[in-house]
């Protein structure tokens, strides 16, 4: 056996390895999703995308006033209802900025962990729940609270809070490295 490469066989496994790579970012573009006119990578974590969102930027202030960046950036993996900053503005006026004060850590946290749920559930899951629940879906929060998942017509899910508030999931599937962000349009209220 030859045990000499040569500059011909090195050339053409380089450009043979640059095609596969040049090859796979369209695919890999193609996976991400747009959401506040930025791509959510499913390669990034959570707040890594979350933070590109033009449409969530409240959403990420309240993390980090909550201080639950480290948990959402971890491992995981969570089902994320993303709600936009649309939806914080239909909240009654003052709702937002008091929550963010310090001293209201406690309920802005109980208010954003009750959009987290702990698994990576996508619609096809949730759907899949609904009909196993005969059209309805109890999912448990992260902050301890129940969230009731249902269909509206053939192809949209609905939220439902304690409240009996319901938002639409406007974008599915949003992967993400420590799981998947529903966008909603509206923020949900424990009870």
């Amino acid at each position: 056996m030859n045990a000499r490469i040569s500059l011909k066989t090195v050339m053409l496994a380089a450009g043979l390895s640059l095609g596969v790579v040049m090859a796979a970012a369209p695919v890999m573009a193609a996976m991400a999703v747009m959401v506040g006119g930025a791509p959510m990578y499913p390669t990034k974590n959570i707040v890594e995308n979350a933070v590109n969102s033009k449409d969530h930027t409240t959403l990420v202030a309240a993390v980090k006033a909550a201080g639950l960046v480290d948990t959402l950036a971890s491992a995981g993996p969570f089902t994320v209802f993303a709600p936009t900053n649309e939806a914080f503005a239909k909240l009654p006026k003052g709702t937002v900025a008091t929550l963010l004060m310090p001293e209201n850590k406690d309920k802005l946290t109980a208010v954003l962990t009750y959009h987290v749920v702990s698994g990576h559930l996508t619609a096809q899951d949730l759907a899949d729940k609904v009909d196993q629940g005969g059209g309805k879906a109890t999912l448990k929060t992260v902050q301890g609270g129940d969230l009731t998942i249902e269909r509206r017509g053939r192809s949209h899910l609905t939220v439902t809070d304690a409240k009996g508030d319901v938002a639409l999931i406007t974008i599915a599937d949003v992967l993400q490295s420590n799981g998947v962000i529903h966008v909603i349009n509206k923020v949900l209220i424990p009870g």
